[in-house]
């Protein structure tokens, strides 16, 4: 969802006074970022600028409605930020304001024509709504996709709206990062820039619904179960909210029944979406069509795209747009952020902590005022140089920002770090006295290993960099760790399991936790209102953690039972990092075959897991191996 903007005060005179707006940009972010209770508002919005509502034909005859806001002065012309949502323009009506405008504060306070439009098929927007509609490969006459809509809008934007300056800008944070993703493909020659922002790529392989084949169950079941229903006439209003009747997540999803009846059951059939992903539990040609990645070709405007290491929903997509797009556009101006931040982090919070991990700076504002602002005024109004690099990416673990000029960076070494007997990783592979080692452990669905130790009905933003020490303890959980570490180890791109594992079942999943074990002695941090009181001694923080369902091993189209006892290679690359592990810390590794309620039940008998029952529920025994000619490792990115 679009996450609300909380955001500090600036100086109004700064609107007023264009003369303010040629200052040096680091003198007017001084400025803009001045103290005090003149934030952005509803009746700020209203005193600076003029609201209007249009319905803009598309190509086809369907008309979108899209609320426009023109800046009261006429002192200059104003480039055109675009943003386009399935979640609703709201308020409607000529004489209805938004309470803010733009990604940020400094852009409002600059001057820029802001348009906000709902997508075709949703609230005051005609035709028909299709999740993540699939992209044509190359556009022939009479095709209609969102691609196509962004540059039919921006056409008419520029044509139509008085006072704009021939250049236009395009943002969004996760569905609308993904919008703003598809204008940049065959885009309107207008269009100089774009920001998708957690954007979604792949609704099978990494975002949002599932990791690896494996069902991110509340956070579907969630989203689904009111945005899914219908909307089969113009409306102004959005859907109620589920209720579980219960804050206990983990009970309610043991609950559930068989996914293939959740629908009737649950949603009253209402959901039709629900119904599509279970006619398409493989990667088939439904899911492939809406993989975006392959169709990020031929992209001219610039593109900042932004994601967060620690968001629960698109970090996957961040970096696969960005990496999709430098594979195959080489000569693009194309730019990555990542930063320390849950989903869409960036835009509300100062950004300086994540549950009760602190990253001792203002990561928001800076990127906000630094990176994000700059970036679109110099490529819609020309009047600044841009001093940004390929790649500006926070490491957490220093809590320090830095550059590259390529992401992965060119110099990371990958080496692989390997599990050891008696509960031990080492960056030296396992010697011959080890062979025919293994560990195991038993998996009963009954009885899943929970994602946190916090009572929740979601998946919760705070699990990310959550505490394992509760997962340590338990006999269906593997851990590993290093010795304490002498000196800094730093890492950097895709984390990458390698898995020698065999069980008594015909499939089953494989989660693999990578953690960052704190000294016994690391202080306690001042409790707040938010976390409470916490030991940070021994502190295990999440620094990623992935599933992956055994049956894809091979392939995501064609998924392959286990043979009972056979040993089975599982190789996957897990969402980048940028982390450095402190001397005097550990680095760990968890294995274990479940993760609830985040990822649906394994019910670790080959078939379509959509439509397991209470009796399907089958309990294993899982190995995993670490002999010198069977070394699971955990494959990492070294650099300096």
């Amino acid at each position: 969802m679009p996450p609300r903007r909380s955001r500090p005060g600036v100086c109004p005179r700064l609107f007023h006074r264009r003369r303010f707006l040629r200052l040096p940009l680091p003198l007017l972010l001084l400025l803009v970022a001045c103290d005090g209770a003149l934030a952005q508002g509803t009746d700020w919005v209203r005193e600076h600028y003029t609201k209007f509502e249009h319905k803009i034909p598309m190509r086809d005859g369907k008309r979108l409605f899209t609320s426009v806001y023109v800046p009261k002065e006429d002192a200059s012309a104003y480039p055109i930020m675009l943003f386009r949502t399935p979640y609703s323009v709201r308020p409607y009506g000529a004489d209805q304001y938004r309470d803010s405008l733009g990604p940020s504060e400094a852009f409002a306070r600059q001057g820029f024509i802001f348009a906000y439009q709902d997508v075709r098929g949703c609230y005051m927007s005609e035709g028909e709504f299709v999740n993540m509609r699939p992209v044509a490969s190359a556009h022939e006459p009479g095709d209609v996709d969102e691609s196509t809509d962004t540059y039919d809008t921006i056409d008419w934007l520029v044509k139509n709206v008085a006072g704009n300056n021939g250049r236009a800008g395009i943002w969004g944070i996760s569905y609308p990062g993904f919008y703003a993703a598809c204008g940049t493909i065959d885009s309107h020659p207008a269009l100089k820039a774009a920001s998708p922002q957690a954007p979604i790529a792949d609704w099978f392989v990494g975002d949002d619904f599932h990791h690896n084949g494996a069902l991110y169950l509340p956070h579907f079941f969630n989203f689904i179960s009111s945005f899914g229903k219908p909307r089969p006439e113009l409306t102004k209003e959005r859907h109620d909210r589920f209720d579980h009747g219960t804050p206990d997540g983990y009970r309610y999803f043991l609950g559930l029944g068989p996914l293939s009846e959740v629908n009737e059951r649950w949603f009253g059939g209402e959901v039709a979406f629900w119904d599509d992903v279970v006619r398409h539990p493989d990667y088939d040609d439904f899911w492939k069509a809406r993989n975006l990645r392959p169709r990020l070709r031929g992209i001219k405007p610039a593109v900042l795209t932004v994601g967060g290491w620690f968001d629960a929903e698109d970090c996957f997509g961040a970096l696969e747009v960005y990496k999709s797009i430098e594979r195959q556009n080489p000569n693009a101006d194309n730019r990555l952020v990542m930063g320390p931040w849950s989903h869409g982090g960036w835009s509300r919070s100062d950004g300086n902590s994540l549950g009760h991990v602190n990253f001792a700076a203002k990561t928001g504002v800076k990127y906000r005022d630094e990176i994000e602002f700059p970036f679109f005024r110099h490529h819609l109004l020309q009047d600044e140089s841009l001093d940004l690099p390929e790649a500006s990416v926070f490491e957490t673990g220093t809590n320090r920002w830095r550059s590259f000029d390529a992401w992965p960076p060119r110099e990371a070494s990958v080496r692989a770090l390997y599990l050891r007997a008696g509960g031990k990783l080492s960056f030296e592979p396992p010697p011959e006295d080890e062979n025919g080692g293994f560990d195991e452990y038993p998996s009963d669905p009954a009885k899943p290993v929970p994602f946190t130790d916090e009572i929740a009905i979601g998946m919760t933003r705070e699990h990310m960099v959550g505490d394992q020490r509760f997962a340590s303890t338990r006999p269906d959980v593997l851990v590993y760790a290093t010795d304490v570490l002498t000196e800094d180890v730093t890492i950097a791109g895709p984390i990458r399991p390698s898995l020698f594992v065999s069980t008594t079942a015909t499939d089953s999943d494989f989660v693999v936790k990578l953690i960052d074990v704190y000294p016994n002695d690391y202080p306690d941090p001042e409790p707040t209102p938010e976390t409470g009181r916490v030991k940070m001694g021994g502190f295990e923080q999440l620094v990623r953690g992935e599933a992956f369902r055994g049956k894809y091993r091979n392939s995501f189209e064609k998924p392959e039972p286990f043979t009972p006892g056979q040993p089975a290679k599982i190789e996957f690359a897990m969402p980048d990092v940028l982390h450095c592990f402190r001397s005097g810390h550990r680095i760990m590794v968890q294995i274990q075959s479940s993760w609830f309620p985040l990822v649906d039940r394994n019910p670790q008998k080959f078939m379509d897991i959509y439509r397991a029952t209470e009796a399907d529920m089958t309990k294993a025994t899982q190995r995993v191996h670490r002999a010198p000619d069977m070394p699971t490792s955990v494959g990492l990115g070294l650099i300096e």
